[in-house]
């Protein structure tokens, strides 16, 4: 039986124990959060700090579920301590401080959506791809953005939190470097910094090109899509409420719980001395995707609509 800590107990560490819980081969020994909002389960004790639980527990994976202001620190010395662990995305908004370190190796960036129906073999052995289109639609009410979300800097912007998950796929298949690129933020409900959507075209060295188009103001049915336009023609979708169908149909897709423990056991083999499986986030592959969002961010025209209500 695996030894679990699960670090941050707020709205997406619920999600985790909700998950664990019907995780085989795993029980959670404790959770770490200073003021937990989660009901952790009567039996598993509560650490106000992380690190007393570290020491305390001894655990074979470390779930860190915490804003990205501390997750980066958190799973770096949860990994030096013999860990395997698990980071909620994006962990860190700033690339450079993804300089591979020690330990390094033991993290793993927590995109469940990675393992959808059809996915491991497209990132397996992927098909020479000429251009993908990344869509999100969804609604964010300005609860949301508050706290750490208020800004892009700290994670509260589209392309770091919902759109992370079709993103840092989308990378995973497309290898060059930018060339060219033009993008457009629109601020409609004076979010702070958050905006309401991001349309970008990306062109990359090797003629590839990346277009995402993004928002979160969105009143009709959620969508977060990818189409794949392959070199010989053929196209591929990978559709969901949170790319959950993967290629396969969307009434067959996986809960996001199944998803969760599927991710659980591949660090766990991993951890064990098996191949990394190929939906597996590493820490580093997390880089390029955080580099070409802030290149977005940084040269996005913004547009600010008049008349907009403050929230």
């Amino acid at each position: 039986m695996k030894r679990v800590l699960l670090v941050g107990a707020g709205e997406v560490g619920t999600k985790h124990l909700a998950a664990l819980a019907g995780t085989s081969g795993v029980v959670v020994t404790g959770v770490a959060d200073p003021a937990p909002h989660a009901e952790v389960p009567w039996g598993i004790p509560v650490f106000t700090s992380w690190r007393a639980a570290l020491s305390a527990l001894h655990p074979d994976l470390v779930v860190v579920a915490t804003p990205p202001g501390t997750a980066l620190g958190v799973a770096r010395e949860a990994a030096t301590s013999g860990a395997a662990v698990l980071v909620e995305k994006p962990a860190t908004t700033t690339p450079a401080l993804l300089a591979p370190r020690q330990g390094d190796e033991r993290i793993f960036v927590a995109f469940q959506s990675h393992f959808a129906p059809g996915l491991c073999e497209l990132l397996a052995d992927p098909p020479t791809i000429e251009r993908i289109e990344v869509w999100l639609a969804v609604r964010r009410d300005p609860g949301y953005f508050r706290g750490w979300r208020r800004t892009y800097a700290t994670a509260g912007g589209v392309l770091h939190q919902p759109a992370l998950h079709g993103l840092a796929l989308a990378l995973r298949l497309l290898k060059g470097d930018i060339e060219t690129l033009s993008a457009e933020a629109t601020h409609r409900r004076e979010l702070c910094e958050s905006e309401d959507r991001v349309v970008a075209e990306i062109t990359l060295t090797n003629e590839q090109t990346l277009h995402i188009d993004a928002k979160v103001d969105h009143l009709g049915s959620p969508r977060h899509e990818i189409l794949l336009r392959r070199a010989d023609g053929q196209r591929l979708r990978v559709r969901g409420r949170n790319l959950e169908a993967g290629l396969g149909a969307r009434e067959a897709a996986p809960t996001h719980e199944e998803l969760r423990r599927w991710m659980y056991a591949a660090v766990l083999d991993v951890a064990g001395g098996h191949p990394a499986h190929p939906c597996l986030f590493p820490l580093s592959a997390l880089r390029r995707p955080l580099e070409v969002i802030d290149h977005v961010y940084r040269h996005a025209h913004r547009v600010r609509i008049a008349g907009a209500i403050a929230v």
